[in-house]
């Protein structure tokens, strides 16, 4: 038996894998099980949203206290599931006050969109408050105290330059269209999708905080 034992022991020397080979193997292949099932969660969330990327974060407290800065919202295609009496995909504040539709703890959805129609602009996560169309005249539509004037003629986008949604952050004074000078009312071909649900501070990964 003793002479059996000392060939194998040689051979065994110069042959078998070193700890080190394996260990990198086995880092290799987790990493590559790790982009590859990230991948397919990424594949899965694009094909249910018709929007890519799928996921947005969120910059800024405007939208609190439902949405607060570093949350990471899932966002939906307009038309895929638009709720009742939608517009263009969908439903302005004004008409979830009637039917009872509510997004994030308030009537109507909340969009995320191209201030400008602006794609090298960072996107808005806004509420939908209501619909204008071109030329209208909206101060009698609009909230008081969400306007910076006492007639159409004193706030800006009044008359409505084209049509579209008049915009409002839950946590803002203002409408958009009212406070902000790099959009007019939002068209239709500006909103990238509606924000269906949201994770808290996962996207602070993404917005390096």
């Amino acid at each position: 038996m003793e002479a059996d034992e000392g060939p194998e022991s040689g051979r065994g020397g110069s042959g078998a894998p070193s700890e080190g080979t394996d260990s990198w193997k086995l880092y290799v292949y987790d990493l590559l099980s790790s982009v590859v099932i990230v991948a397919l969660i990424g594949g899965l969330l694009f094909t249910a949203s018709g929007v890519w990327p799928p996921m947005v974060a969120v910059e800024s407290g405007s939208m609190n206290p439902e949405m607060e800065r570093g949350d990471l919202v899932y966002v939906m295609e307009t038309e895929r599931f638009a709720g009742p009496d939608a517009e263009a995909g969908v439903v302005t504040a004004a008409a979830g006050e009637e039917n009872g539709y509510e997004r994030f703890a308030a009537p109507g959805d909340v969009i995320v969109f191209e201030p400008g129609g602006d794609s090298r602009t960072t996107p808005i996560i806004h509420r939908a408050m209501f619909w204008v169309e071109a030329g209208e005249n909206w101060y009698d539509r609009a909230d008081e105290s969400a306007v910076n004037g006492d007639s159409c003629r004193e706030i800006r986008n009044c008359p409505a330059p084209h049509a579209g949604f008049i915009t409002k952050g839950d946590a803002n004074r203002g409408y958009d269209q009212v406070t902000q000078g790099r959009t007019g009312p939002v068209k239709p071909e500006w909103v990238i999708g509606t924000a269906e649900l949201y994770v808290p501070y996962l996207g602070q990964i993404r917005l390096g905080v």
